[in-house]
């Protein structure tokens, strides 16, 4: 790949983790408000005792969600600071952040939705997914920062 094709590859996954990245964060910052209102309301559908598993499921959505977010945010800068030669960690860690951002506060969400008891509902087994491909998107752009030559 040329310098010119890696600077332009570059910028693709910038734009793309920062729109990401920000969309997300109103999405997310958004069901933090719609759980305020719910708080505020004081719905029996949200707080009641049996609902306690909805209330930690949501409230974990929206928080991993939100911190999510701010990853792709920081994800999509750190292209920026770091070398472009190697672009197979860049290629991997993309897709592998933006799942880990769909499928960890889906999951929490989703197995808040329908709840057996005080279990969750099935979309908690999306979790270990979204987990695994974090860490791998984390470990691959760690790994690329502390190889990168530029800077001090």
């Amino acid at each position: 790949m040329t310098p010119e094709q890696a600077t332009t590859d570059s910028t693709r996954y910038f734009l793309r983790h920062v729109r990401f990245g920000w969309t997300s964060l109103l999405v997310f910052l958004t069901l933090g408000i719609v759980l305020e209102v719910l708080h505020g309301f004081k719905l029996a559908w949200y707080l009641d005792v049996d609902n306690s598993t909805r209330r930690l499921m949501w409230t974990l959505a929206h928080a991993h969600g939100t911190l999510l977010a701010l990853v792709n945010i920081a994800f999509g800068v750190t292209l920026r600071l770091v070398d472009t030669e190697d672009v197979r960690p860049r290629a991997i860690a993309s897709p592998c952040l933006i799942g880990a951002s769909l499928l960890l506060p889906g999951g929490f969400f989703l197995g808040g939705l329908f709840t057996y008891g005080g279990d969750p509902g099935l979309g908690i087994f999306l979790l270990p997914l979204g987990a695994l491909l974090l860490l791998v998107g984390v470990f691959l752009t760690a790994w690329r920062c502390v190889g990168s030559r530029r800077g001090g």
